[in-house]
């Protein structure tokens, strides 16, 4: 069965930092790209940072650039999102996912995603 965990989520200043993991079972990322989303109360679900181990393509987006990092650890089959100077609009539920498309401009969530992180960043 794939499944992906996601963890690392909580309470932060503004301006603090967080790293989120995201553990996959069941595929490694040479079968799937996988990816970043949130979703903050009252808004859709976007996409935060991807990417595609097989051909080095990465999505990052523009409300995060410079700011959010997303790097994996295949012996662990762990991906990361290193997230830097938080703001508030940076409060969601983070969720990794598999990809179902990659480009420089956007990132579509795939079959498979995981339980979610809640990230609160108070002013």
């Amino acid at each position: 069965d794939v499944q992906l965990q996601a963890s690392g989520g909580g309470l932060v200043q503004a301006g603090g930092s967080l790293r989120l993991s995201c553990i996959a079972s069941g595929f490694t990322f040479d079968d799937y790209a996988i990816g970043w989303f949130r979703q903050a109360p009252g808004k859709e679900r976007e996409g935060v940072s991807c990417f595609n181990k097989g051909d080095s393509s990465t999505y990052i987006g523009a409300s995060v650039k410079g700011r959010f990092t997303i790097s994996s650890d295949n012996a662990k089959n762990t991906v990361y999102l290193q997230m830097n100077n938080l703001k508030p609009e940076d409060t969601a539920v983070y969720y990794c996912a598999t990809v179902a498309a990659l480009s420089d401009s956007d990132c579509i969530g795939g079959r498979y995603w995981g339980q979610g992180t809640l990230v609160t960043v108070s002013s």
